[in-house]
């Protein structure tokens, strides 16, 4: 028998329950379904109707639409849940199932504050379960290409960054119009739990800046929400979460960088970019023309300020890392603490912003 059928013959079954069976969690499913081996077995949400609907469209097998996420965990035989819920529900929802003893994927951001994702590491180093963190854009390739060279010295020691997520549904109709769409207008009212774009997309640009460069060391934040209806309102929504940040950070190795994110920004539905420069070289990345190629002026290059454009290996998502970590057993990132150190930034943003002074993160 061939090495290939005898792994096949050992690969452990995961059976996963989607909790919160919104837009993302189609995704989810997606994902999940791309892995040998993976199972989805159930499916849940406050909305009956909503649940059933994303149980026939998956084809998940009779009894797995739920309403109740204790009598989920209680009644279906699963391994791991991804915590697909809005955010205020995050921490909650992912404790109670650490403590039942499932292997969670949480949805980005981890928590609304520092204090709950603290909580929730905690949890799961006493579950001793596997505990990660979907920022989703880990899983481009030309991300992980740039972070593992830096990480190997290539770039010398880093001076200057600039990173960048660029979002237009403010400005053009392009996912819908937002003006009469809950899932879009919930994400612009602090009263319906959003932390604004910082919270949003914010996490997810300060992850991919930190990713390669390392930690933060002190944020000085500036936030502005701009107006949007009269009298910033539209039905039970209050229209004040912010719209636009601006970071200007020092990192802990010394760099200086400028982290920046909006949803205003016209021509550009979902653009992230990164820009780093170090004594030896230069890296720069642009969603825009791809998320497995990047640009690179390094050794000899730089000499000259020769740019060459490199073309990433493909590279596992954090679905697979997810399920590779349950069956081996050995940890993979970003896990809950990676999340919270995510959040530590965040929170230290929104203390600078509201002082008008940089903060120690």
């Amino acid at each position: 028998m061939s090495s290939a059928k005898k792994s096949k013959r050992k690969l452990r079954t995961v059976r996963v329950a989607i909790i919160g069976t919104g837009g993302m969690a189609n995704r989810h499913v997606e994902l999940y379904r791309q892995i040998p081996g993976v199972e989805i077995v159930a499916g849940c949400d406050v909305d009956r109707a909503r649940v059933e609907a994303f149980c026939a469209r998956h084809a998940i097998p009779a009894g797995g639409a739920y309403t109740d996420v204790a009598a989920l965990l209680r009644e279906v035989s699963c391994d791991a849940v991804s915590n697909v819920t809005p955010d205020a529900f995050h921490a909650a929802l992912s404790i109670q199932a650490l403590k039942a003893g499932k292997h969670v994927l949480c949805e980005k951001p981890l928590g609304l504050d520092h204090g709950e994702t603290r909580r929730m590491v905690a949890a799961a180093k006493k579950s001793g379960t596997v505990a990660m963190v979907n920022f989703s854009y880990r899983d481009w390739s030309a991300l992980q290409a740039i972070a593992a060279r830096v990480g190997a010295g290539e770039l010398g020691e880093l001076r200057h960054v600039e990173a960048s997520y660029l979002q237009t549904w403010l400005t053009a109709p392009i996912w819908g119009e937002w003006r009469t769409t809950p899932a879009w207008l919930w994400r612009l009212s602090t009263g319906h739990g959003s932390k604004g774009v910082l919270g949003d997309v914010g996490v997810h640009i300060v992850d991919f800046a930190t990713f390669p460069v390392g930690p933060i060391k002190t944020v000085h934040c500036q936030l502005k929400t701009f107006p949007k209806a009269p009298r910033n309102r539209i039905g039970e929504y209050r229209l004040d979460a912010n719209d636009s940040a601006v970071l200007n950070v020092e990192f802990v190795n010394g760099a200086l960088g400028t982290i920046h994110t909006t949803r205003w920004a016209t021509g550009h539905p979902n653009r992230l970019a990164l820009r780093l420069h170090g004594t030896r070289g230069a890296f720069v990345f642009d969603s825009d023309t791809g998320t497995d190629v990047y640009r690179a002026c390094v050794g000899a290059d730089a000499a000259t300020a020769t740019w060459r454009e490199v073309r990433a290996q493909p590279t596992p998502n954090n679905h697979a890392r997810f399920v590779a970590a349950i069956r081996t057993g050995r940890p993979e990132q970003p896990d809950f603490a990676r999340g919270s150190e995510i959040q530590r930034v965040l929170d230290a943003c929104f203390e600078s912003a509201a002082a008008g002074r940089p903060v120690k993160v």
